[in-house]
C-alpha cells in the first residue's frame, strides 16, 4: 500500500461512523444495482465486494437477493466492524484489493463501489485483470466511480479537513480497458449531483460481463 492509499484508509477509518450516517442509503443507485442483480442468474450466487465500507451496498443486495453468498472486504477495520453490524451473518474480512487473487474461490459477481477514485489507472487496470481471473465465465462486474478527465486527479480536502488523493476516470478509458481484459459492457449510467463547491459531480456506473470464452 502506498502513502496515498494509506492516508485514504486512515481517513475512512477515522470517519467510519460519519460515512455510515451519510451513505447507508443507496437509493440513488437502486436501478443500477438491480441490473447487477438481474444479470446474475444463479440463485445461490457467490459475490465478492471490494471496499465494502459500512456494508451499505451489501445490505441492499441481500434485500434484493437473499440467496447471495457475499464476501465483503475492506482495508479499514472500523468499516468492517460497521459492515458486520449492518449485515449479521455475512462474512467480511480485511483485504487489499491488490490481493484478491489470493482468495481461494471464484465468484459469480464482483462489486466495486467507489473504490476507483482511490486507484490510479495502473492499479485500475490490474484490478480489472484480477477481477477477470476471479470471475466464473459469464460473471458480472459492477463498478462505480467519479467521472472526469484523469488529469484532474489530485489532492483534495475532505469536509473534516483531512487531505486525500482522488483519481478521476473517464468512461472511454474504462470501457476500453474492460474490453481489453475480457469484459463486455452490460449497462452504463450517470448520476449528476452538486459537489461541495456547487460544481456538478458526475458518478459513473458501469456493469460488465466476463466473456464466456
Amino acid at each position: 500500500m502506498d502513502d496515498k492509499n494509506a492516508q485514504v484508509v486512515q481517513l475512512f477509518g477515522k470517519n467510519a461512523q460519519l460515512y455510515e450516517q451519510k451513505f447507508m442509503n443507496v437509493q440513488s443507485y437502486h436501478d443500477a444495482l438491480d441490473i447487477f442483480c438481474r444479470s446474475i442468474t444463479r440463485e445461490q450466487a457467490s459475490i465478492l465486494e471490494l471496499a465494502c465500507g459500512p456494508g451499505n451496498i451489501t445490505q441492499y443486495l441481500l434485500r434484493q437477493r437473499p440467496g447471495f453468498r457475499i464476501l465483503g472486504t475492506d482495508l479499514s477495520p472500523a468499516m468492517l466492524e460497521l459492515a458486520r453490524k449492518n449485515n449479521p451473518g455475512t462474512t467480511f474480512q480485511l483485504l487489499d484489493c491488490n490481493d484478491i487473487t489470493t482468495l481461494p474461490d471464484r465468484y459469480d459477481g464482483i462489486v466495486v463501489g467507489f473504490l476507483l477514485p482511490y486507484l490510479s489507472r495502473e492499479a485500475t487496470d490490474k484490478l480489472f485483470q484480477d477481477a477477470a481471473s476471479m470471475l466464473h465465465p459469464g460473471g458480472v462486474l459492477y463498478l462505480s466511480t467519479m467521472e472526469d478527465d484523469y488529469t484532474k486527479s489530485g489532492w483534495r480536502t475532505s469536509s473534516t479537513g483531512d487531505q486525500y488523493y482522488q483519481y478521476f476516470h473517464d468512461a472511454a478509458w474504462l470501457k476500453e480497458t474492460l474490453h481489453k481484459r475480457g469484459f463486455r459492457l452490460i449497462d452504463e449510467q450517470r448520476k449528476t449531483t452538486p459537489g461541495p463547491d456547487g460544481a456538478p459531480v458526475t458518478d459513473l456506473i458501469l456493469i460488465a460481463g466476463k466473456l464466456e470464452c
